[in-house]
This record gives structure tokens, sequence and C-alpha cells, in this order.
């Protein structure tokens, strides 16, 4: 089951105002579950969206890319599940478009307007008669009040629907900041398979969503991991759509901006680790900080490294303080000039390693006790900076072979 975590009830999920979202069970790839989700924005709304780095990125993420590059403004998202359309070639990318020029015409925009989306098995044609058929039943359920539904639409091998609300005020304005996620495995940043839609009534500039996303993603979706694979499809869009009736926030350095950032990145973290405590087969839900280092990057060298060893996963799966693993880890993270006697090593608050080698306090009874808890915090200070960086992640159990060799079935 997953790690303290439970689905978000329904009433918690706040409408945002100019957002209306649709579901359909379109038997994309199972029977009678929901698998579509269409998410229609008010005129004038403002979007912005990060995607994976992987070279054999999907065709959805392909043509996103070029939408929200014509600047036609984006009216409408839609989203499948069961079928990535990734490794699909031309014809997944003509799929993609006609997806979009088929929402479009039952919406009345244009097809650039649309921002398709996919998630589910790699190397499958889409099943276009399935999906079109669909299309009218998600529009056809539009309404303000629908997360919840979208939340559980957008599953694949989740155990649970993920989702949050926030809301602040700004500039005597309520802001109203509601968003879903989706992701349970291959899981690493930049992203991971993973799909997060924020929206947020909140009236700001497009170049600010852009400086807000990049800041929100690289502290939330970013620093998670559940089994190192970076995926094909994954993608991360905020929108805007300024019908709380503040004034438009176009300085980054105002409080507004900041006030703003500061919610949906919290509320990104929120859903982030609702992906590792979902995490296929997760019994643990680990921490792994690494401060006093010369930059971030090594932080995260290091913070990843440990993250996505198996050996360290499987040790923490049995709760065995099995934590010369951990050592390795830092040791093999490509830190070229680490001294490794400088460092320690703490396994929640107690010290394990110090001066190269075991901390003459630490006796093994007291890591034990620490393996034994469902949420466990590594703590990693190289003492070479003021840098810190933070990863979270989760233990790996014999269900995440289950789950994976079964995946297709």
């Amino acid at each position: 089951m997953p790690v303290n975590l439970v689905a978000p009830e329904a009433h918690s999920l706040l409408p945002v105002p100019g957002v209306e979202l649709g579901i359909a069970k379109a038997h994309i790839r199972k029977p009678d579950r929901k698998d579509m989700l269409v998410i229609k924005l008010a005129e004038g709304a403002r979007v912005a969206g990060v995607f994976t780095t992987n070279r054999f990125c999907a065709a959805p993420v392909t043509v996103c890319k070029q939408h929200l590059a014509a600047g036609h403004g984006i009216r409408a998202l839609v989203v499948n599940t069961g079928n990535a359309n990734a490794g699909t070639g031309e014809p997944g990318m003509q799929n993609a478009r006609a997806t979009c020029e088929a929402l479009s015409a039952l919406l009345n925009i244009k097809p650039e307007q649309v921002l398709p989306f996919s998630t589910g098995v790699i190397l499958e044609p889409l099943p276009m008669e399935r999906l079109l058929a669909g299309l009218p039943q998600c529009v056809a359920d539009l309404g303000e009040q629908h997360w919840f539904d979208a939340a559980e639409a957008i599953m694949t091998t989740d155990i649970v629907s993920k989702g949050a609300s926030r809301q602040v005020t700004l500039g005597g304005k309520t802001v109203t900041i509601t968003g879903i996620s989706k992701g349970s495995g291959m899981i690493h940043p930049n992203m991971a398979t993973m799909l997060g839609y924020v929206a947020t009534d909140a009236a700001i500039s497009q170049a600010a969503l852009e400086a807000l996303i990049d800041h929100a993603v690289n502290r939330s979706f970013n620093c998670i991991t559940v089994d190192g694979d970076t995926s094909t499809n994954d993608s991360f869009i905020v929108m805007a759509t300024g019908q709380a009736g503040n004034a438009e926030i176009s300085d980054v350095d105002s409080a507004e901006f900041q006030q703003l950032q500061d919610a949906i990145t919290e509320l990104s973290i929120e859903l982030a680790q609702a992906i590792v405590r979902d995490g296929e087969g997760a019994t643990k839900f680990m921490t792994i900080q690494v401060e006093a280092g010369k930059d971030v990057e090594e932080c995260r060298k290091v913070a990843y490294a440990i993250a996505h060893s198996p050996l360290i996963k499987t040790a923490f799966f049995a709760s065995d303080p099995n934590l010369g693993r951990i050592l390795a880890a830092i040791g093999y993270a490509g830190v070229d000039d680490l001294d490794v006697n400088a460092m320690q090593l703490y396994l929640g608050n107690v010290l394990v390693a110090e001066h190269g080698g075991r901390a003459a306090s630490y006796v093994e009874e007291q890591g034990a006790a620490v393996m034994q808890e469902a949420e466990i915090t590594v703590r990693v200070v190289l003492n070479r900076g003021q840098a810190n960086a933070t990863v979270w992640t989760c233990d790996f159990s014999y269900d995440y072979v289950r789950i994976n060799a079964d995946y297709r079935s």
C-alpha cells in the first residue's frame, strides 16, 4: 500500500474559475475505467509546460511543445491513459494531431490551441476509434467541480489518486490553486513517468509564469525518483486563467509573485511526494538530504546515487541497516575530490559514520530501530561548502518486480 498516502476527498479539491474538466470511460486499454480527461480553459488563460528530456519522447510531447511555441493561446488539454503513443513513429504523430483536431472541432477552437497527453504502454498504436469516441463524452461532462474524477482518470499503475488545493490572498483577492498528478513507476528526474497539472485563477504574465514553473519543477518533480528510469511522456503543466481579479503579476521580484510561486511550489512538492509514496510496491518513503556541499550539482549527484541504488533500496525494504551500501554510493557518486574523512552520515538522528568509518557512538540496534519506520531520512553532511539538495525516493519490494513483470497483462 502507499506510504502514508490516501486519496484526496472530492470536496478538498477546489474548483478553479476558468477551468472545466470532463471525464470519459473510453476503454483505451481496460474496460469500465475512467481513462480520458479533457480540461477546457477560459479564453485568455496562460499556460506553461515542462517535458521529459528523453530523446525518444512520445508524439504528444512533441505536439505539445509545438503548440505551446505557436503562441495561439492554449484553450484545452486532452489526456488518455492506457497507451503512451510513444515509439509509434509518424503514425503516432498523425494520431496526436488528429486528436487535437477532433477536440478543437468540438470546442470551436484551433487545433493548435489543444495540448495532447498520453500515458501507458509504449510501442503500441493509439486506439483512435475509441479515443475519438471518448472525446464527445468528455465534452458533455465538462464542469468546474470534476477535479477528483480527473485525478482518477489520469492514473495508470497508481493505487490512489493524487490531488491538492491551496488558497492565498494576492492584492486583496482570494486566489485558488488546484493540482493533480499521476505516477508510480518509471520515475526519475528530468522528468519521470508522471503527469502533473496545476491550475490557478491568478492573473500572471506569460514570462512570469515561465519563471514560476521552472522554479517549481526543480524543487518538486525533478527531485523524485522511484527506479531511475526517465520516461518518454513526462509532462508538467501550469495554467493561469486570470479570473481571480488580482492585478496581473509580471514583476518576478514582487511580493505577489513570490507568494504565488511559493504556493504553487509547495503544492507541486506535495503532488511529487505523493508519486513516490505511491511508488510501485513501495513500503518506505525516504528523504535523502545532502548538506554542506560545494554546489547544488554535487549534492544532487550524491543524493541520486543513494536514491537510485537497488542495493540500498532493497536493504530499506528489508529494514536491514546495511549502511555500508550508502557509503559505497556516496563514493561512486562522481565527486572526485571528496574527502571521505570530513563527511558524516546520519540515519534519522543517528550518527552512523564519520572520520572515514563507523561512528564510535553507533550501534546497529540504533540503525535497526530507524529502519523499522515507514518514513526515513538519510542525511549526508559533506562539509565542503554551503550548498544543499533534497531528493525523495522509496524502497524496492517484491511487488515492484511483480507489478512491472505483469504491466502489459
